[in-house]
């Protein structure tokens, strides 16, 4: 019968490994240093010829719980998704689209709309939710002028004669009478939205590209000052 085991003497602590039949014991000084003072458990024993208990430790392992804690229906539902909505996309490419896609969003030639529309490309795109409404917002002085743009660029498109109108009546009847205003403006706003259509991906398309180099140099910027913070002392000496 072979085994292989460490065996400790009761006299002086010596520990040592014991390899192949019962009656052969080979000393190992340098496994001798090594597990001297360790703490070492015990799994099982075998007594020799002589009498002797010869002890076949194992690493003493923290016990772990195998089964994580089970989540909640508000933690995987809720909580997770929103948290997620407000950490992802901050990488130097993720920036730079928000920043196209936001901006693009954010222009659409109906008043009202862009909170949910930006919303829905985040959500979609994986894109961070606070850049992308933040964007909405710094673009709302431009929305108004980019509205009677995409309107007359919209009746260029269609061939249609110009038509007079107020975007401040546009909105209110919009909200207040969706069926007449789309019955008096219905057209105005097909060609606004076809002309926003156009207009949007090769948008999108020029501020990407445009503001991806200036994010990955603030990107390294902010790594090459994190890196000499890391490696300044703590405390100076003066």
């Amino acid at each position: 019968m072979k085994f292989r085991a460490t065996v400790m003497q009761p006299n002086n602590f010596r520990l040592w490994s014991v390899r192949g039949p019962f009656s052969s014991f080979v000393p190992s000084p340098s496994l001798n240093k090594r597990l001297t003072g360790a703490k070492l458990t015990c799994s099982s024993h075998c007594i020799d010829h002589r009498g002797r208990f010869h002890f076949l430790p194992v690493p003493s392992v923290p016990a772990t719980n195998k089964f994580p804690p089970t989540r909640s229906f508000w933690q995987r539902r809720v909580r997770d998704p929103i948290i997620a909505q407000l950490t992802q996309g901050i990488t130097p490419e993720k920036i730079a689209l928000t920043l196209a896609v936001g901006s693009a969003f954010a222009l659409f030639p109906i008043l009202g709309t862009t909170t949910l529309l930006c919303f829905l490309a985040a959500y979609a795109l994986r894109l961070n939710q606070p850049i992308t409404q933040l964007i909405n917002q710094a673009c709302w002085p431009l929305h108004v002028p980019a509205i009677f743009l995409c309107v007359r660029l919209g009746e260029k498109i269609f061939g249609s004669a110009p038509v007079h109108f107020s975007i401040r009546e546009m909105n209110s009847l919009f909200w207040k009478e969706p069926a007449r205003f789309f019955q008096d403006f219905g057209t105005t706003a097909l060609h606004a939205i076809s002309a926003w259509a156009v207009l949007a991906p090769l948008y999108m398309l020029a501020v990407y590209y445009v503001s991806l180099p200036l994010m990955r140099s603030v990107s390294r910027i902010k790594a090459e000052a994190a890196a000499k913070a890391a490696q300044a002392p703590d405390h100076p000496v003066p």
